[in-house]
């Protein structure tokens, strides 16, 4: 079964990924997070994101494109990353969201993925 592992960090951290005495430790961790699941061969995809204030949302009223810079949603924890993995079962992927640098500073979400609708290519 297939899971999205959603990564959610602070602004804090994600500033730690640029700065020249945390950045080792933080992409130290990272690094060793996904060789671990790289190397169990449960990767299906899955990228880092840029800090949310590189984001842009969109939403369509009544027929008008709004454009916002940012992020759609004013939280605590904004999206990092996130990758989709195939295990066998919910335990499973809750025990890979649990060893993720995240899960100790920010938050780990697990959803099921949907599979492809009828008749979709």
């Amino acid at each position: 079964m297939q899971y999205m592992l959603i990564f959610a960090e602070s602004e804090a951290d994600f500033a730690k990924r640029d700065d020249p005495t945390e950045a080792p430790a933080y992409w130290g961790a990272w690094n060793a997070y996904i060789s671990a699941m790289r190397n169990a061969g449960i990767i299906v995809s899955g990228e880092g994101l840029q800090p949310p204030h590189t984001a842009t949302t969109v939403r369509l009223r009544d027929g008008e494109r709004q454009v916002h810079d940012g992020p759609f949603a004013d939280s605590k924890e904004a999206l990092g990353g996130f990758f989709v993995i195939e295990v066998a079962d919910l335990d499973a992927a809750l025990d890979w969201a649990a060893q993720s640098p995240s899960a100790g500073y920010g938050s780990v979400e697990v959803r099921p993925t949907l599979p492809p609708p009828p008749g979709a290519a």
